[in-house]
């Protein structure tokens, strides 16, 4: 009679190999989730970086006012647009550029053109503008910026630091650089002021 032995893994392995796997994912999820929110909150405000330059650039190479709108406060026909300042949605519902030639902040099919149509950010993100930047920004001819202010895109926490925003300052001269972090490790204008919240940054 032939004699078997048994081959596996004793329980006191299987337990420490399980331990293993659960210290790794402890440690190795948060991280990877932290790099995929980095990566979609830098792609989203370089995404907006580029309008603003394409429009500025614009503006300069034709000679018109070229502006920069929130596609949630625009309503358009074939020929006419109807702008609101009361949308509930920031830039991250998406973003339109075109010629201003009446610099009114809102497209007229009848004399302006469309340059650029950006669609919506990921789901739980948010783009806004402060007071003077919140429906629309404007560039004139000579590429300074009829209303300039400042951006905060941000994550589902609606937290103004580095690691859950990012923001953005637009100049007088129309130039787009991105906001720096106080000793506080919030975001913060050219001038060291903090940005009020993600809503009116």
């Amino acid at each position: 009679m032939k004699k078997f032995s048994a081959t596996g893994f004793t329980i006191v392995e299987l337990l420490v190999t399980v331990s293993m796997i659960a210290i790794v994912l402890a440690v190795g999820v948060p991280a990877v989730n932290t790099t995929i929110r980095n990566s979609v909150l830098t792609a989203g405000i370089n995404e907006f970086v580029a309008a603003l330059n394409f429009a500025r650039g614009e503006s300069i190479k034709r000679g018109v006012n070229v502006t920069v709108r929130k596609t949630s406060s625009m309503t358009c026909t074939s020929t006419t647009c109807t702008c609101t300042t009361t949308s509930t949605v920031g830039y991250e519902g998406g973003w339109q550029v075109f010629t201003d030639a009446n610099a009114d902040g809102c497209e007229d099919p009848t004399t302006d053109s469309v340059l650029r149509v950006h669609e919506s950010l990921k789901t739980l993100y948010t783009l806004w503008g402060n007071s003077s930047v919140k429906n629309y920004i404007s560039y004139q001819p000579d590429g300074t910026s009829q209303n300039f202010g400042s951006f905060a895109l941000c994550d589902g926490t609606q937290a103004l630091t580095s690691t859950a925003a990012r923001g953005l300052v637009v100049n007088t001269l129309g130039r787009a650089t991105m906001a720096t972090v106080d000793s506080n490790g919030i975001l913060q204008n050219s001038s060291g002021t903090e940005f009020n919240s993600c809503a009116s940054p």
